[in-house]
Parts: C-alpha cells; sequence; structure tokens
C-alpha cells in the first residue's frame, strides 16, 4: 500500500471497541471525538504484533530506549533539550491536568485556564477543590484568537496556585507564538503561579507556524512547568494509554510523583511498546500524515467558504480539529443538534468548551478525505434544505 492510499483507506470502525464510531446510530457519521480514523503507522502495527506473539502480558516496565527517543524526538522537532530522568509517564493527558493541580494548589486556591478550552480542563478545580478563573482568549473578529495579557493579569494573584495552559489550542487551533507566551509566563513568574501545558497536539502544525514549548522559553519558566505530551494524536495511537509530564525540576517533579500514589497506574505494557517504535521510526509517517492533514484543512475551508454560507472558519494553524462557526446561520438551537439531527452529521457542541464556544462546533478532519466530504455534503444539503423552508 502505497502512502497515499494508507490515509485514503476507509478502514471500516463500526462494531469494533471505537468510542467514536458506537456513540451513534449507524446513519451518523461521527467527526466529533479526537482520534484520527487512520491506521497508525507500520512500525508500530509491526512492533504491536511482534509483542503479542510474544504471548506473556505480565506487569510491565518501560522499554529500554523510550526516554532517550523522546528526548532526541523533542530535541529534534522543537528544540528542547531535556534530560531522561525528567520524563514521567502517565495513562493520559488528563489524568495530568489533575495531578498538577494536586501538586502545586492548596484547597481554595485558583486556577487560570483559557476558554474556550478543551473540555477536561474545565473540570480541574471541582476535581481538585480549587477555584476557577477562567481568562478568555479574544477574538480579534477575524477569528485569530489571541491571550488577553491584560485580563490574565487581573485575574493571577497571590491565590493563584496553576495556570493550565492548552498549546496547540483545543478547539480553537492557535500555535501561540513565543512573544504571547512569554507575556504570559511573566505574569506567572511574578506571581509565584506554576504551569502545566498540554502540548499534545505540538507534533501537528502546519505551514510556517511553529511550536515552542513554553517551558524551552527560559530555565525560570522551565522550573515552574509540567509539561504534557503523548503520542496519541501524533501517531493515532490514543487508545495505547501513553502520555508523559515532563518536568525537569526536581522538587516539582517529586510533589508531582507524590500526588499520583494510590491512584494513578502506570502505562500499559502495549503503551510502552507503540510508543517506542512510534518515536524511533514514525518521523516519515508522522510527516506525510500532516501533510496529508493540510490538504484536508484547506479542502474544508475552501469548501465552507464557498458552499456553506452562515458558516465560517479560520483554518487551523494546528491539530486536525476545526472550530466553525455557526452564529450567522441564526439557528434557533445550537449547531451540534441542527447538523446532528439533520445532517446526520456528529461533532462537539462547542458550548461544551466552556464560555466563548456558544453557536461553535467542532469538526475532526483527521479522516480521508472521502469521508470528510461526504460530511460536508451532508451539512449542505441539510443547510439548503431549511433555507428552502424559510
Amino acid at each position: 500500500m502505497s502512502r497515499v492510499d494508507w490515509f485514503d483507506c476507509v478502514i471500516d470502525r463500526r462494531g469494533h471497541d471505537s468510542t467514536k464510531w458506537q456513540a451513534y446510530g449507524e446513519d451518523i457519521l461521527p467527526m466529533w471525538v479526537a482520534d484520527m480514523d487512520f491506521a497508525s503507522p507500520p512500525a508500530v502495527i509491526e512492533a504491536l504484533e511482534s509483542r503479542v506473539r510474544h504471548g506473556v502480558f505480565g506487569y510491565p516496565t518501560e522499554c529500554a530506549g523510550l526516554r532517550a527517543a523522546v528526548v532526541e524526538w523533542l530535541w529534534r522537532r522543537h528544540s528542547w533539550r531535556i534530560s531522561e530522568q525528567d520524563i514521567v509517564f502517565l495513562p493520559n493527558v488528563v489524568v495530568g491536568f489533575n495531578l498538577a493541580a494536586r501538586a502545586v494548589c492548596r484547597p481554595g486556591d485558583g486556577i487560570i485556564y483559557q476558554p474556550p478550552v478543551y473540555f477536561p480542563i474545565l473540570r480541574v478545580p471541582e476535581h481538585s477543590d480549587t477555584v476557577a478563573q477562567p481568562s478568555p482568549l479574544v477574538d480579534d473578529g477575524n477569528r485569530l484568537y489571541r491571550p488577553d495579557l491584560k485580563g490574565f493579569r487581573m485575574v493571577a494573584g497571590p491565590k493563584t496556585g496553576l495556570f493550565l495552559l492548552c498549546n496547540p489550542h483545543n478547539p480553537v487551533g492557535r500555535v501561540f507564538t513565543p512573544e504571547e507566551l512569554a507575556g504570559l509566563a511573566e505574569i506567572c513568574l511574578e506571581n509565584d503561579i506554576a504551569i502545566c501545558s498540554d502540548e499534545i497536539h505540538g507534533d501537528l502544525v502546519y505551514n510556517d507556524h511553529r511550536h515552542v514549548p513554553i517551558a524551552s522559553l527560559s530555565p525560570e519558566i522551565e522550573a515552574r512547568t509540567i509539561t504534557l505530551i503523548a503520542p496519541s494524536k501524533t501517531f493515532n495511537v490514543a487508545g495505547m494509554g501513553l502520555a508523559m509530564a515532563i518536568i525537569p525540576n526536581r522538587t516539582l517533579r517529586e510533589r508531582f510523583e507524590a500526588s499520583r500514589k494510590g491512584l494513578v497506574p502506570s502505562p500499559p505494557a502495549l503503551g510502552y511498546t507503540a510508543a517506542l517504535a512510534a518515536y524511533v521510526h514514525g518521523e516519515t509517517w508522522h510527516r506525510e500524515l500532516v501533510a496529508y492533514l493540510e490538504r484536508n484543512r484547506d479542502f474544508l475551508s475552501e469548501y465552507i467558504e464557498s458552499e456553506l454560507p452562515g458558516v465560517s472558519v479560520r483554518p487551523a494553524e494546528a491539530t486536525f480539529l476545526a472550530w466553525l462557526d455557526c452564529r450567522a446561520l441564526g439557528l434557533t438551537r445550537s449547531p451540534h443538534l441542527f447538523f446532528l439531527e439533520q445532517a446526520r452529521v456528529a461533532m462537539n457542541d462547542g458550548a461544551s468548551f466552556g464560555p466563548g464556544g456558544e453557536g461553535f462546533v467542532r469538526l475532526n478532519f483527521g479522516c480521508p478525505r472521502s469521508q470528510l466530504e461526504e460530511a460536508l455534503d451532508r451539512m449542505r444539503r441539510a443547510l439548503n434544505a431549511r433555507n428552502a423552508t424559510e
């Protein structure tokens, strides 16, 4: 199978253990939860097959060479030099959000986040007996979202314990610039606020944009930052259950480790196997994936502009998620429900991402082009039918 065919191939996921494809009826096209409909890299599949053939699945330890592979990956792709001992293995990044809050916050402390944002981040305060301190992103009027540094500074204070950053940002698709990150970090330094940075989409960046880990800006920022990464989005292995917290500050790392005791298990054996194969042998596949996703993103943007009046989108700078602005449609209910019921297309309801998400939907374009075309065609037909009856 050629590389192009690898991403164009439609794989039947119905009837299997797919949250994405099992959540709705068979007539619904799922374009919601953030896993891609592509087979993982051949090297990952081969490594997993070899591990399964071994036949023994006792309590695992990490694969030899995995830490070195992650260190090399971060240096080669993001010019961030870490040490092997900085890495803490986790089952997923959502666990990392909550452990970070437990590690650095006391009851009643504040946690800053930037809505609209990945909804598990919204839930961290209620899980940690802390107080939500939202600092909403600012839309410049052309759907380009920027951090509101003035508002962020007003929210930050002596009772703020943690800033939960999402960069690249889910769902709006921004790759924050070094200047934007430095502005946020400076306020955190001034107010003695720790940073937990969700950078799970950092390897899926387009065009001339470049992902900069916030911890790489300076030793002072690195010393107060917990960075969360995973191979799950990069190589489509979310079901393998492995993520990492990168914590160069030894004291902070020990507090983070202590917060997981008795609560959070280590990743499973196949998670370690998949991660090692991906980071060592998956770079060519990953490069071709990003090129395919970028073409899907551009097709999506052009289609919406020409065929879906009342819907608008700014091309994502990163991720495989499109943030569709449906407010101009004038719907009497959420666009999520409209497209689910009238187009039989399931997307994420923008309101679930917090303030500023109302009137939006999030569409996953990490799929074969034919599937993306079918979803958009269904949406076009639903809007045409609605317009014809008005």
